[in-house]
């Protein structure tokens, strides 16, 4: 089947030859001024075989963006995927999937341990606070952390 070519990195990815769990570098940008800007694929789930409910999804998104900054310098954003599959995190500077991977673990290992208040879940500081699941969000970052540790970081595991 012939597919049409589109401008967003993701549209183009053959989401049938993927593995989950894995990191990708989706993009990387260098602006006019020589700054680099890499964007990842983090991915949980396996591509149109899961997905994550939007409430561990959610509570993911809020413990992992407030602790990934502690790990990895530079983050710009940590976002979830529309499709509920994983996340996309976009970092200054050129770094390799390896390197987010290695420093992911202790993020996600946070999200397991975790048995305390999520950070900005109220309504004052968040659009939709009812719409966590904790359990959810450890179980979904075991998956990642166990995934990753079992067969290492690619989308392609033929390829590293």
């Amino acid at each position: 089947m012939d597919l049409k070519k589109y401008k967003v990195d993701s549209f183009n990815l053959d989401h049938t030859k993927v593995t989950a769990p894995y990191v990708r570098m989706a993009a990387r940008k260098q602006g006019e001024k020589g700054d680099v800007v890499t964007k990842f694929d983090i991915r949980i789930c396996q591509p149109n075989k899961e997905f994550m409910p939007t409430g561990a999804l959610h509570t993911m998104e809020h413990i992992i963006a407030e602790y990934l900054r502690d790990e990895i310098p530079g983050v710009i954003d940590f976002s979830p995927m529309g499709c509920r599959t994983g996340f996309y995190l976009t970092v200054w500077g050129d770094v390799n999937e390896e390197y987010i991977a290695a420093h992911l673990k202790p993020v996600f290992q946070k999200v397991i341990d975790w048995n305390g208040d999520i950070p900005a879940a109220n309504e004052i500081q968040c659009g939709n606070y009812r719409d966590m699941d904790l359990n959810g969000a450890k179980e979904f970052s075991k998956k990642w952390v166990e995934g990753i540790c079992k067969k290492g970081w690619s989308a392609f595991p033929d390829e590293r």
